[in-house]
């Protein structure tokens, strides 16, 4: 329920039946032009009416009615003609906010944006409709298809963190969205991020190494955010590729993630950019923070090799538990060279917004010198909890206390459930993000709504594991409810419960489709070339391919890069390479950040371009999780009535299979009486998904547990408001007693007197007189001629 002042909490206590409200359009106060509205929203659920439990998706509308003011009418202000000036304000597409209460307190009805007016000559009156933050989400619904889930047999997302991207790509956001997320020529570019909201799936970049199962969970509790990855072992590894393989010496480098120091198995956290250089030599540059002891280590190294670090010691990193946003800026600008001698300097934000700012230094040590080298990937290794790691590029130094904390750049606007179904692979979506998400909600039994305040939330089918056993309201047929009908049937008995589910059982990657450049394409001296190849939407995602020089062939994607078109010299740390996938082709964009043209050539002369995707090596099995008790009172009483789930793509191991099963075992082994529309008396609080209390002592004898599943309020001219609660029951009525009854049989055939063999024999005394007789068998057995 909403939190209510104590005005109102006193004002419905009392019964109060005066009413008020405020209605914006455009941020402009139209209260007093509001003839009528109406606000509704429920869950568009498909599991039978009668089930304990529900799913689906919720679209709340406003409906108003507006009326002129001043002398002038509300076509004339607000119809689809009127002047701008005053049309604006009722546009499609315009905000709108509603506000509902009693007493002289209203609290938030609804929050969304006009979808349609209508206005008719010689009235007084607009029609205005509006539906709530579900309108943000009609863009077109995508998600990355990363390989990594299939290669390592590890699952590399979750339908939570689905839902948490879809959302995102609205504008929707439950953590700091990525800085940079469009490319612009000129300016900073966000290479990496990895929200970790129940996967390792990025929107940007791919992942490459993920952690075994066994060494991590995802929690909501203690998260800087909203949720993050909660290592039960030290050391846990993820990685991700860049989407843009940027140069080392030339490039200045952000990494940042947010952890909680207070919860995990450790106190040290690591941020590594692995460097490719020329043949199999590796550089890294790396941030280590160490909470335990208080200190802030960055690091210039030579894999396997020399290294040298800085370090900062503040106290704060010790004393202070709780969330923490840690950042470093590499910078490796400053060279005119091959090699570079990086200046690093880190930032951090403390849970009581204590603010850490390292002086910047620059490496001198021979061990900390950089190399010519593309970045190959961003590597965490953490001991605890982490969220919201990125990695930026193009910044013009340490990015400010106002720009780290991205202050004011975005608004908390969801709320998230458990992360459920584990993905090897992304499955496909189409539609709006709002389609795809309510595809998600009904194959995993779970709902998502946005609130009277805008905010969206997402509840897992867990809420029915128990039944609850406290109301946030109690409603009496005394004072709130104005009628009540109640019916029951067997159709929403299930107890026998079939989950599908499309299983991974043999893990692996095979090459898919290949991209082989037919042409050697030039790169203009301190310029871009740009190339699109068609790609089919079913791919899995390429990343930028990996830059081959003479002493090393990359196995995969590959190119070659060469001072001359005939190949004759390979240069490394020279082009950017950058991809992105864009309206049905995989675009490729390469920056040279030399004085000189290069070329797309290998050693020959031939073209140096070669994409490959991965695939998996074998298909998906179909399996069946099932739920079902023999010998219980419910098919006793009821007989075996089966459900079979949906087969679908998000459900992709037997154990989430299984548990939806479970669920909805539950939910169906006995019917719940199915509470039809009840008109109450009206409560602003109401949510979807709270519970009431029934107490019906007028004739149904009812006193139970409610789930709010639909709510219709509706106010006229003359003030008053009608309030109606489609309600669903969190429990059976008892297991059936029949006490004094003996139920009739399911059949009961009309009784056959049959022959006897002496009546047969004295019939027939002989078989050539049966065979005579030309009798059938049935005929002589059923006595009908004996």
């Amino acid at each position: 329920m909403q939190p209510a002042d104590d005005a109102t909490e006193s004002a419905l206590a009392a019964g109060e039946r005066t009413t008020t409200h405020t209605t914006r359009l455009g941020g402009k106060d139209l209260s007093d032009q509001v003839q009528s509205w109406q606000v509704e929203r429920s869950y568009a659920t498909d599991l039978p009416p009668a089930m304990r439990a529900f799913s689906g998706s919720s679209s709340a509308q406003l409906q108003l009615q507006l009326s002129g003011t001043g002398g002038v009418t509300a076509p004339e202000l607000y119809a689809p003609w009127a002047p701008r000036t005053t049309g604006d304000i009722a546009r499609p597409g315009q905000s709108v906010v509603h506000r509902g209460g009693v007493g002289t307190t209203a609290l938030p009805a609804f929050r969304g944006t006009v979808r349609s007016r209508s206005a008719q000559a010689g009235t007084d009156s607009v029609q205005v409709t509006a539906l709530d933050g579900a309108e943000r989400l009609r863009g077109p619904a995508q998600l990355p298809k990363p390989y990594a889930g299939f290669w390592w047999g590890r699952p590399v997302a979750t339908a939570t963190w689905c839902v948490d991207e879809l959302l995102r790509q609205a504008g929707v956001h439950s953590a700091p969205p990525p800085r940079y997320p469009d490319f612009v020529e000129g300016q900073p570019l966000t290479l990496v991020h990895a929200g970790l909201h129940g996967g390792f799936a990025a929107p940007y970049g791919q992942p490459e190494t993920l952690p075994h199962p066994s060494s991590y969970t995802w929690t909501r509790d203690g998260a800087p955010h909203e949720m993050a990855l909660l290592p039960s072992t030290t050391g846990v590894t993820a990685s991700w590729f860049p989407r843009s393989r940027v140069t080392v010496p030339g490039s200045l480098l952000f990494a940042e993630a947010w952890v909680n120091p207070a919860i995990g198995a450790g106190d040290t956290v690591t941020l590594e950019l692995a460097l490719d250089r020329t043949g199999n030599a590796r550089g890294a540059m790396r941030m280590e923070v160490n909470f335990a002891e208080g200190w802030v280590r960055i690091h210039s190294a030579t894999v396997d090799g020399t290294w040298w670090y800085f370090q900062w010691t503040w106290t704060a990193l010790r004393t202070l538990r709780g969330p923490w946003h840690i950042g470093t800026m590499f910078d490796t600008t400053n060279s005119s060279g091959s090699t570079i001698y990086p200046t690093v300097q880190p930032r951090l934000s403390g849970p009581d917004g204590t603010q850490l700012l390292g002086t910047a230094v620059t490496f001198t040590e021979t061990a900390g010198l950089q190399y010519a080298a593309e970045l190959r990937e961003l590597k965490l290794v953490t001991d605890m909890a982490v969220e919201g790691v990125q990695l930026t590029s193009g910044l013009t130094g340490i990015a400010s206390t106002a720009l780290f904390s991205q202050a004011g750049a975005w608004t908390k606007a969801a709320e998230l459930d458990d992360a459920m179904l584990p993905l090897y692979a992304v499955p496909r979506v189409s539609g709006s993000q709002w389609e795809a998400i309510g595809q998600i909600a009904k194959a995993s039994m779970s709902t998502a709504e946005f609130t009277e305040r805008g905010v969206f939330r997402w509840r897992n089918h867990t809420r029915f594991n128990s039944t609850p056993t406290e109301a946030d309201l109690a409603l009496t047929s005394v004072r709130d409810i104005a009628s009540l009908t109640l019916t029951e049937e067997i159709d929403a008995c299930r107890n026998y419960v079939v989950q599908p589910a499309k299983v991974w059982e043999d893990f692996g990657t095979t090459a898919g489709t290949t991209y082989s450049d037919t042409q050697v394409r030039t790169i203009p001296a301190n310029g871009t070339l740009t190339v699109s190849y068609v790609m089919a939407e079913e791919e899995f995602d390429i990343g930028p391919p990996g830059t081959d020089d003479d002493s090393v062939v990359t196995d995969g994607s590959q190119v070659r890069f060469a001072t001359t078109k005939a190949g004759t010299t390979a240069v490394k740390g020279a082009v950017d390479v950058l991809t992105r996938r864009e309206d049905g082709y995989l675009v490729v964009r390469f920056s040279n950040r030399t004085s000189q043209p290069l070329y797309t050539a290998k050693k020959d002369g031939t073209p140096s371009v070669y994409l490959m995707t991965l695939k998996p090596k074998a298909d998906t099995v179909e399996r069946q999780a099932t739920a079902y008790v023999p010998g219980t009172a419910s098919e006793r009483y009821y007989g075996r009535q089966e459900h079979t789930g949906e087969t679908t793509d998000w459900i992709q191991d037997l154990s989430s299979a299984q548990s939806l099963a479970n669920a909805l075992y539950d939910a169906g082994a006995y019917p719940v009486p199915v509470i039809g529309d009840v008109e109450v008396l009206y409560d602003p609080r109401v949510q979807l998904g709270d519970v009431v209390r029934l107490t019906d002592t007028s004739g149904t004898r009812l006193d139970t547990l409610a789930w709010v599943v639909g709510i219709s309020t509706s106010a006229a001219a003359d003030g008053g408001v009608r309030q109606t609660l489609t309600l669903r029951g969190t429990q059976p009525n008892g297991t059936p007693a029949d006490a004094g009854l003996t139920p009739d049989a399911a059949a009961d055939p009309a009784a056959v007197t049959l022959s006897t063999y002496a009546q047969v024999a004295a019939a027939f005394p002989t078989l050539s007189a049966l065979t005579a007789s030309g009798f059938t068998w049935g005929e002589i057995k059923e006595s009908a001629y004996v």
